[in-house]
């Protein structure tokens, strides 16, 4: 279906939410049409972050609004659907879109595998009423379905469109690009000849992918990285929880700006506990890439001056890799809590793989290298 059809159909003049790369043609929609950060349309840190901004467009103009996620953000949308939008407590009407990831018997990348077989019973469970838009949905059967909604929404409740593979089209395909030079899997390769035998735990999307192929591409094992395949934005925190607890290893954290914007307050608990044997590299390249590259807040945001601020005590941010040899020397030699901003631009290569072990055997393979 043309994604067209179905923002007709909606009726909404504000939409906000997290990039997915089942809603990508959605995406490139909003963007195409409204921007971003306006008053139509924000791309917000996480799916509870997206759900409040929701909630306060209606609260200033009674009007419906669209959060649209992957259904992995269906955890971060639980508590201000519960707390806040429930008919039980202030009757925030609104409507969910949202990406099925790990549909049952579509095949999938492990760590969709469950959040795809509980997508229908959670939005059951917070009492949210959906549609699912496959393939072959006509613009006639969204048009009925929103019009099978607006008794709920009329009553302050939320209702959804679960989104299957391939069911949304859009003939513009949006480039996204910045005018950094560094190449990310350049950058990694870097980080894996700096960090030697030390612990690396990277987080989701292309930047596990390109750790795990330039390990291969080495002839190295795996056994010194933890890929954080899911679990967007909790990177930093695992390797937190290792570097407390291994004080005489070197642990480094591969984070990307989408993931660290989504849940920004670990930086201070990090700061809090200021482990001195933690590096935290931030691979910034202004965009959410592993689902399309649509923009994230990270171009507004001096990333060193809040870790700083948070307790790091050394942070820096580099644009060329003459800098960034110049910073790993320095940091790789000093014991304490450091931040790495590392500015990239938007590639990736067209054939890069995925991980051909399971998480549970890397799982199985880190911890016996911890030991």
């Amino acid at each position: 279906m043309n994604v067209e059809n179905f923002v007709n159909a909606l009726n909404a003049d504000f939409y906000t939410g997290v990039p997915d790369s089942l809603l990508k043609a959605l995406c490139n929609y909003l963007i195409d049409k409204f921007g971003n950060n306006n008053k139509n349309h924000i791309i917000a840190a996480n799916e509870g972050n997206a759900t409040a901004l929701a909630a306060g467009y209606h609260l200033a103009t009674n009007k419906i609004p669209v959060v649209y996620l992957q259904n992995s953000g269906e955890g971060n949308i639980v508590n201000p659907v519960a707390s806040l939008l429930s008919e039980k407590i202030y009757a925030v009407p609104m409507i969910f879109v949202v990406g099925w990831r790990g549909e049952p018997n579509v095949k999938d990348e492990p760590q969709h595998i469950f959040q795809g077989e509980i997508t229908l019973k959670l939005l059951e469970d917070l009492n949210i009423n959906y549609f699912v838009v496959r393939k072959e949905t006509t613009a006639d059967e969204i048009n009925f379905a929103v019009k099978n909604f607006q008794s709920d929404l009329s009553a302050g409740k939320q209702v959804a469109f679960v989104v299957c593979k391939n069911a949304f089209s859009y003939e513009k395909n949006i480039l996204y690009a910045n005018n950094y030079a560094l190449s990310r899997e350049e950058v990694i390769r870097r980080l894996v000849n700096f960090s030697e035998n030390d612990i690396l735990v990277s987080t989701t999307g292309k930047i596990s992918r390109e750790l795990f192929e330039i390990r291969e591409t080495n002839g190295q094992n795996h056994n010194h990285d933890f890929l954080t395949v899911g679990s967007m934005g909790h990177s930093s925190s695992i390797a937190l929880g290792i570097a407390v607890q291994k004080p005489d290893r070197k642990i480094w954290c591969i984070d990307g700006d989408g993931a660290l914007l989504m849940h920004m307050g670990a930086l201070a608990v990090i700061g809090a506990n200021n482990p001195k044997n933690f590096i935290h590299v931030v691979i910034n390249n202004e965009a959410h890439e592993s689902v399309g590259g649509m923009p994230t807040a990270a171009k507004f945001v001096n990333l060193p001056l809040v870790a700083e601020a948070c307790g790091y005590s050394y942070a820096a941010t580099v644009d060329s890799y003459e800098k960034l040899e110049k910073q790993l020397n320095y940091i790789k030699n000093h014991q304490q809590l450091s931040f790495l901003e590392i500015k990239t631009s938007i590639t990736s290569k067209k054939n890069l793989g995925r991980p051909t072990i399971s998480p549970i055997e890397n799982k199985n393979n880190f911890m016996k290298g911890l030991q």
